[in-house]
């Protein structure tokens, strides 16, 4: 074999000049300015300091707490949908109904400002938390209409399960 075959199989390393301190400015002004879906959007300088939102109860241990205590009251109160079979509570059907949409928005909600996070995508996340309000409340609606004008939740729980 001859040496110039052997040289085109291995890497040759040059020498590269270094950007220059411009050249980098200019490269990372385009990049930070430009949107990435999904990527991070900064705004200010890295020297600002970190923005945190307002005390709330509506968040952090009072909101766990609440979270946590009506994930519990769905046991009994699905357990006295069994139990009352066949009569008619209204009041039972109204605490059923509620909860159980509250519960699931309160999941729903969590998974949107896990993966949606208006920081992130600020309009996409937006749009995905005011569909999740309007469906809320559209099924509260629903709810409401099923327990007033229809069997209610806890004879539709009788009937599915006797099917």
């Amino acid at each position: 074999m001859s040496t110039s075959i052997l040289r085109t199989n291995v890497p040759r390393f040059s020498a590269r000049r270094l950007p220059t301190a411009a050249a980098l400015q200019v490269r990372n002004s385009t990049v930070s300015t430009a949107y990435v879906p999904g990527g991070p959007i900064y705004k200010g300088t890295v020297n600002d300091p970190t923005i945190f939102p307002a005390p709330s109860k509506s968040h952090g241990s009072y909101h766990w707490a609440f979270e946590r205590l009506l994930s519990a009251g769905l046991v009994p109160l699905t357990a006295a949908a069994f139990v009352t079979s066949g009569t008619n509570y209204p009041v039972l059907d109204g605490l059923l109904g509620i909860s159980l949409v509250v519960h699931s928005h309160i999941g729903f909600d969590s998974m949107i400002v896990d993966y949606l996070h208006t920081r992130k995508f600020p309009v996409i996340g937006r749009i995905a938390t005011w569909t999740l309000r309007t469906a809320t409340v559209g099924v509260l609606v629903g709810v409401y209409q099923f327990n007033t004008n229809d069997i209610g939740l806890t004879e539709l729980i009788t009937k599915v399960w006797a099917a």
